[in-house]
């Protein structure tokens, strides 16, 4: 049940200010998904200035992208009891205290804590701008609408390898998170103005068992994964994790079918269509990740790139996907998202192939190019994969929708980083003879080895996603002629 004294689309004032609104909704959305990748550009300056192994940087990374995936469907659920916009907007104030202590840590322990805290605040904005450009948009303009947080998504997750390089060698690794603070106010200040009061509220309990058992999951898989890569899978402390990973998960998945308010709309997966699509999302996910953890490493150390002209090569993902998307998410609208999908995971298919050939005397330009096809492939998938996911299921589910769309986002992040580190670092250690979590001085054909398997695994992941995506293609237009 839900209390409504109106709706947004009958007030005038609002409907005036909405794509304000969106473009408030859209700046958090890009600075909250920017820092889940901004900060892979840093890690080689950060494994020198604190003196420590990459496998242990890398928690900088994953310890944000974490703590988002254990809350972000709390704070769906609260926001559609509480307000979503009112959530929001404590989000945004969270979201720029956690950048500007994340500036100011001296400590890879105080960065990491700081970074959990911008991650709650980033988590409240996640989980509750679709929801809110659902309840605001009529409902011949919310497709563009989001299709656009689609894109600024997808932008941000992709656009901070290239962004940071530029800041990092111009202002220092501090400013890529300080950026955040006097356009988050900007766009605070913004928001108290045009924002709306909250009118929907669900009367609804909070599924404190499910949120607390989602948060284990989540923490002990991803800590498990990401641990064992230093102390080996076979460590009894591993094991420990992922077996309390793997019942915390069976236990959540019975509460939430048998409680009367789920934190979880399992009933969202019954849909084939919407769980096709969101599972080829968390494919290219895992794949981008795996090129978002690598690629910075490869330009500098291996091509000797400093982080500036890496950061402008890198560019060239995020450049090539903001010109593609919106085109592909047009043309979706005349001839539909299916074969866009799928033309883009080949592009991307290719792309990893391409990077997968690649040395220390590669050619700059040879790189720019499949790192710009990867963009192009990425702009062609998102948007209309963006479109399938959302028009699949009823209105009355678009804030669900919405929040597992974010949850798999992020969790496919963190899958793409673990996939990535505990490839490269088996391949690596193999190679060197010895267990290696770190560059291997005077030897870059070490890391080569480890690079070439891992985007050999993304290419090969990305092709798993087209066959599905094809499946899907032709599915949707046999269901079409027989309905014809």
């Amino acid at each position: 049940m839900s209390s409504i004294s109106a709706t947004y689309q009958e007030d005038a004032e609002i409907q005036k200010k909405r794509w304000i609104i969106l473009i408030v909704l859209n700046l958090f959305t890009f600075m909250s998904t920017l820092d889940g990748s901004i900060v892979n550009i840093a890690l080689p300056v950060l494994v020198k200035e604190l003196q420590l192994p990459m496998g242990q940087v890398v928690w900088v990374t994953t310890g944000y992208l974490m703590a988002i995936c254990s809350v972000i469907l709390f704070f769906g659920k609260l926001g559609d009891i509480v307000g979503k916009i009112r959530i929001f907007k404590i989000g945004t104030i969270i979201f720029i205290i956690g950048s500007l202590l994340c500036g100011l840590s001296a400590s890879l322990p105080f960065l990491i804590a700081s970074r959990i805290i911008q991650a709650m605040g980033a988590s409240m904005t996640m989980a509750n701008s679709q929801g809110i450009v659902t309840d605001i948009f009529p409902s011949t303009e919310r497709g563009k609408a989001l299709g656009l947080i689609g894109t600024f998504v997808s932008l941000g997750s992709i656009a901070g390898p290239s962004l940071g390089g530029i800041i990092v060698s111009t202002l220092g690794w501090e400013y890529i998170f300080w950026v955040n603070v006097p356009i988050g106010l900007i766009a605070i200040v913004l928001g108290w103005k045009v924002l709306p009061k909250d009118l929907v509220r669900v009367k609804s309990k909070i599924d404190i068992p499910g949120s607390m058992l989602f948060a284990v999951f989540i923490i002990t898989l991803f800590a498990g994964l990401l641990l064992g890569q230093q102390l080996g899978y076979g460590d009894n402390r591993i094991i420990l994790a992922l077996t309390t990973a793997a019942a915390a998960f069976i236990v959540f998945i019975i509460l939430e079918l048998r409680g009367s308010h789920p934190l979880l709309q399992l009933s969202l997966f019954k849909n084939p269509l919407f769980s096709l699509s969101i599972l080829c999302a968390f494919l290219v996910f895992v794949a981008n990740f795996c090129f978002n953890i690598i690629a910075p490493f490869y330009a500098q150390n291996m091509l000797n790139l400093s982080p500036f002209y890496a950061g402008f090569l890198l560019m060239l993902f995020p450049i090539s996907m903001v010109i593609v998307a919106p085109l592909s998410g047009a043309l979706s609208d005349k001839i539909g998202s299916e074969f866009l999908t799928f033309a883009g995971l080949i592009v991307m298919v290719i792309a990893q192939f391409g990077l997968a050939r690649l040395h220390d005397g590669s050619s700059v330009v040879l790189v720019g190019l499949w790192i710009a096809m990867l963009g192009i492939g990425s702009g062609l998938f998102g948007s209309p994969n963006n479109s399938l996911i959302m028009s699949t299921v009823p209105r009355t589910q678009l804030g669900s929708a919405g929040s597992v769309n974010s949850l798999v986002r992020n969790v496919g992040m963190v899958v793409g980083i673990t996939v990535a580190t505990t490839i490269l670092f088996n391949v690596m250690s193999s190679k060197a003879g010895h267990r290696v979590t770190d560059l291997v001085p005077g030897h870059p054909d070490i890391f080569l080895s480890g690079m070439h398997v891992v985007f050999m695994t993304s290419a090969g992941i990305c092709l798993v996603s087209a066959l599905l995506t094809g499946w899907r293609m032709i599915t949707i237009r046999k269901a079409k002629r027989a309905a014809a």
